[in-house]
């Protein structure tokens, strides 16, 4: 990839949804183009990094009812959260922009009409998934059930997460609503669909002329032609939050026709809002994106499909990554390992998280492990201990012994060109996107100049006779090796290494900069700019147990008790058995929906025969049992007393029976704190002013 057809070059990330907030997992993608970006304007080259919020579809519009908010103002509120997110972690968008616009829906309609002259977009009735409950269609996302080809469970309606098959919301087996977990129904409605399978035979040819295609992901496609490419449903019955279909009553484009014309909006926006402009640049530029491994069907098969069939330019190359995971498990609001990232930014350094992806991040669709004991390693050992280290020595001895000037350099050939051949590499390996083989040779460069300065000693040197020159044209060679180390690492820790051409008296160095001509020349004021991570202390308080929000999604009475039920309850990334003495306070139908606390962390049992994994928290005044409830909530979201941080560790039942909560006027309390969520306080029900909790 290092060697661009074309003088432009528009990069892109994958849009993030706007009804949550970016947490680490996405900053995968974002750190791995921004480095990109980067390295492309430090070599010269004219790039131009592109995103937006994707904002529409009926998860918004439901969130943003549920909120009492228009859309607008719901996907407004995250954008700004977005925004603010990223430049906390110091990506730098050229344009950051929004699906909801007027450049997007210019594009979508210029695009569907286009289509449909050219005879690519047909209608045709089809079954969809209807929730009688809820009294509208169930997109996508709002529709779960088995995979009809793997069968793994709670899969959503379009594509399995486990085995990255794509199928209809139809074809799900035990299908379920995700709003009200009723069972839905099958109904005809006309849609529009676009003749995906008409570009079959061109794919594969563009599949097997790219060489800049990962393979991992060419097995995938080609198995995908091989089985034969469905046409593709555009359109989406309302209510719906998006773009109406021109002449169209009540449908509407389907979020992944107008999400990636996104990143041609967003091209207009930086443009200054010119559509016609936005269009020939496209055309006339190369251009890559980078996606997740969970969405390469739709950029790699639909998207440039409608682009060849709409005049545009289709992508030039395509950067695949794979998820993270977080201490080696998929990252899970109910284990407590999905991390936002303003939860990382409260005791951590942005720039350390973006040295640990770039040291783990190459072509390879690998997943990511985030091990905060390996970052805090990363970082005091290789960071510190050989980047930051060299740098402050040379320059403070510099700034101490030669009142911080540097005339001329000591000519080691050898060490020079041993250097110059790591920059190659260096380069090479940023412009294909191996930044873990790019970051070990600048280590390496870091390391060839700590043991030249210690095996040098220039400290030493100064005080012979004769000698001092020498140690002045020693720590000169240095110096440069310094600059040169602040250029290649400017990509990966922007902040750090534009603070440290600070201390060179330098400014905005390019690559063509990277060289051993720095003489005759003062250095600026020298300051310590790594710091080595310490071990944290624990700020907070420890809770013995982890309270989670769980949803109740059916229920049991229990064969062989005549007090308990059994209730399968949903905690967001999984599903657990609890068994509960309230049958004598709650109907069945009663609790169907409801939305409790639980204690996630103590020791599975077993109640006359059957496993009750975990336990509900009700408060009990002696004549009621209420149970505890949140019902803005998400199911699998932390509930907390203020202050305090939950356990993890699994607990007995005797143990529990130690810690003493208490309902006052139905809120609950611990040693004074407040029981809460991130969105609510937990009340107790039914109960008086006054209650235990058990």
């Amino acid at each position: 990839m290092s060697k661009f057809k074309k003088q432009k070059i528009i990069v892109t990330s994958a849009l993030p949804y706007a009804n949550g907030p970016i947490h680490v997992g996405h900053l995968v993608e974002y750190i791995q183009t921004d480095i990109f970006v980067r390295f492309l304007k430090l070599t010269g080259k004219d790039a131009v990094y592109l995103c937006a919020d994707d904002t529409h579809g009926t998860p918004i519009e439901i969130k943003a009812k549920q909120e009492g908010v228009k859309p607008e103002e719901f996907i407004a509120r995250w954008h700004k959260e977005h925004t603010k997110d990223f430049d906390d972690f110091l990506i730098r968008f050229d344009s950051y922009y929004s699906t909801n616009s007027k450049e997007n829906k210019y594009f979508s309609d210029l695009i569907f009409e286009r289509l449909n002259k050219k005879n690519l977009i047909y209608k045709k009735n089809v079954e969809i998934t209807y929730c009688e409950n809820c009294k509208r269609s169930l997109p996508d996302r709002f529709v779960k059930g088995k995979c009809p080809k793997c069968n793994a469970p709670d899969q959503y309606g379009d594509v399995c997460e486990k085995c990255s098959a794509t199928y209809k919301t139809t074809e799900l087996i035990e299908p379920y609503c995700v709003v009200c977990r009723k069972k839905p129904i099958r109904k005809k409605s006309e849609h529009y669909f676009f003749k995906l399978s008409a570009f079959s035979d061109k794919l594969k040819k563009w599949f097997d002329k790219n060489k800049k295609l990962q393979s991992e992901i060419k097995n995938y496609l080609y198995n995908w032609i091989k089985q034969g490419l469905e046409e593709w449903d555009i359109t989406r019955d309302g209510p719906y939050f998006g773009f109406k279909i021109p002449g169209e009553k009540d449908k509407y484009y389907y979020v992944w026709l107008d999400a990636p014309i996104g990143y041609i909006s967003s091209l207009a926006n930086y443009l200054g809002r010119d559509v016609k402009k936005a269009e020939k640049v496209w055309n006339d530029s190369e251009i890559i994106h980078f996606i997740g491994k969970d969405i390469i069907y739709f950029h790699f098969l639909f998207w440039p499909a409608v682009l060849w069939g709409a005049g545009f330019e289709i992508p030039d190359y395509l950067v695949v990554h794979g998820f993270l995971t977080v201490k080696k498990e998929k990252m899970s609001k109910s284990r407590g390992t999905l991390l936002t990232a303003k939860e990382y930014l409260e005791n951590n350094n942005p720039e350390h998280l973006r040295f640990y992806y770039a040291k783990n991040l190459s072509r390879k669709v690998s997943d990511i492990n985030l091990d905060f004991d390996d970052l805090k390693d990363s970082v005091n050992n290789e960071l510190a201990a050989n980047i930051g280290n060299f740098c402050f020595r040379v320059l403070s001895f510099l700034e101490k012994n030669f009142d911080g000037k540097i005339k001329d350099i000591e000519k080691d050939t050898k060490l020079i060109n041993e250097i110059n051949k790591k920059i190659k590499i260096i380069e090479k390996n940023y412009s294909e996107v191996n930044y873990n083989i790019a970051l070990k040779e600048i280590m390496n460069i870091g390391s060839l100049g700590n043991k030249y300065f210690q095996d040098s000693q220039p400290w030493a040197l100064i005080k012979e006779d004769g000698s001092r020159e020498n140690a002045h044209k020693i720590v000169g060679l240095c110096a440069n090796i310094v600059k040169n180390l602040s250029i290649l690492l400017s990509p990966i820790l922007p902040k750090f290494s534009s603070e440290l051409q600070k201390q060179l008296n330098l400014n905005v160095l390019k690559w063509d900069d990277i060289n051993f001509k720095l003489k005759n020349h003062k250095i600026g004021k020298v300051d310590i700019l790594v710091k080595r991570v310490e071990e944290k202390k624990e700020e907070k308080e420890k809770f013995p147990l982890d309270l989670r929000i769980a949803e109740i999604i059916s229920v049991e009475e229990h064969p062989d008790a005549d007090k308990l039920l059994i209730m399968k309850i949903d905690l967001g990334a999984e599903k657990r058995q609890i068994v509960a003495g309230i049958k004598k306070y709650y109907k069945k139908e009663e609790l169907i929906g409801k939305r409790i606390v639980i204690v996630a962390n103590l020791k599975y049992a077993k109640l006359r025969g059957y496993e009750s994994q975990g336990m509900l928290l009700a408060g009990d005044d002696g004549k009621n049992i209420g149970l505890l409830h949140a019902e803005k909530s998400e199911p699998g979201s932390r509930a907390y007393f203020e202050g305090l941080e939950n356990g993890s560790k699994e607990i007995s039942f005797d143990d529990f029976k130690k810690i003493e909560m208490a309902a006052k006027g139905r809120k609950v309390f611990y040693k004074g704190r407040q029981l809460k969520t991130d969105k609510e306080e937990i009340r107790a029900e039914k109960v008086s002013d006054s209650a235990r909790i058990c």
